[in-house]
C-alpha cells in the first residue's frame, strides 16, 4: 500500500506547523498513519542547510543561491525521509515543498519558473506533493502570527517586507488556478478547528 503526500503552503503566520500536526492527528483518528515534516530540513542534511538559509541577514543570499540551497536540502529531504515513508503506506504532511521555492524564490525572487522546477526534476525527481494546500489569511492577521510567534527572532524570509510577500501570496493563488486538482486554497483566518475542518473536506477524495 503506497502512502499519500500532503504539502501545506502559504505565507508568514498561516498556521501551518499547527495545522499539519491537527491534519496528522485527525488522520490517526481515521487510522492512517502519518510524518509530519517541514522544508527546509526533514532530513539530517536539510537541517543543516536550513540553519544555512534562516539564519543571517535578508540579503545573505541571493535569490539564486537560495533556490540551490533549498533544492540541495529539498533532494535529501526526499530521498530520505519522504520517498521511504509514502513507500512504506505513510501519510507525509509536510510544511512547505517546492511550491515555497516557486513562490520565494521564482515569483517574489525574480527567478523563472522553469529554472526552479527543473532543479526539483534534477534533485528530487519531480516529485509532487498528491494534494497542495495554501492556507491563506489577511496580510495583517498574519504578521500578527508571526510577531507572537518569533519576537525579535524574525528568520530571513519573515523579515522581509510588505510587497514581497504579497507576492508570494499572488503567486500561491496563481498556482492553485494553474493546477486547481493539486492545490487548493483555504481560508485560513478562521478557529484552527474550523481550518482543519475545511482541509479534511478537501482531502476526502483522496481519504479510504
Amino acid at each position: 500500500m503506497t502512502g499519500r503526500f500532503i504539502s501545506l503552503e502559504g505565507g508568514e503566520g498561516a498556521g501551518k506547523s499547527t495545522q499539519a500536526a491537527r491534519l496528522a492527528a485527525a488522520l490517526a483518528a481515521r487510522g492512517i498513519d502519518a510524518l509530519v515534516t517541514r522544508e527546509p530540513g526533514g532530513s539530517e542534511g536539510a537541517e543543516a542547510i536550513r540553519a544555512l538559509l534562516m539564519q543571517g541577514s535578508v540579503t545573505r543570499w541571493s535569490p539564486h543561491s537560495e533556490a540551490l540551497l533549498f533544492a540541495a536540502a529539498r533532494a535529501d529531504h526526499v530521498e530520505k525521509r519522504i520517498r521511504p515513508a509514502i513507500g512504506a503506506g505513510t501519510w507525509v504532511i509536510c510544511d512547505r515543498f517546492i511550491d515555497s521555492s516557486r513562490a520565494y524564490q521564482g515569483v517574489a525572487g525574480g527567478i523563472d519558473d522553469a529554472a526552479v522546477l527543473a532543479l526539483h526534476a534534477f534533485g528530487s525527481r519531480g516529485l509532487l506533493p498528491d494534494r497542495t494546500f495554501v492556507l491563506e489569511v489577511p496580510a495583517d492577521q498574519g504578521r500578527a502570527r508571526a510577531e507572537v510567534r518569533d519576537g525579535a527572532a524574525a528568520d530571513r524570509f519573515a523579515a522581509r517586507g510588505d510587497a514581497f510577500h504579497a507576492d508570494v501570496a499572488a503567486a500561491f493563488r496563481r498556482f492553485a488556478a494553474q493546477e486547481p486538482e493539486r492545490v487548493r486554497l483555504i481560508d485560513a483566518s478562521g478557529t484552527p478547528d474550523a481550518v482543519t475542518a475545511a482541509l479534511l473536506f478537501e482531502l476526502s477524495d483522496l481519504l479510504p
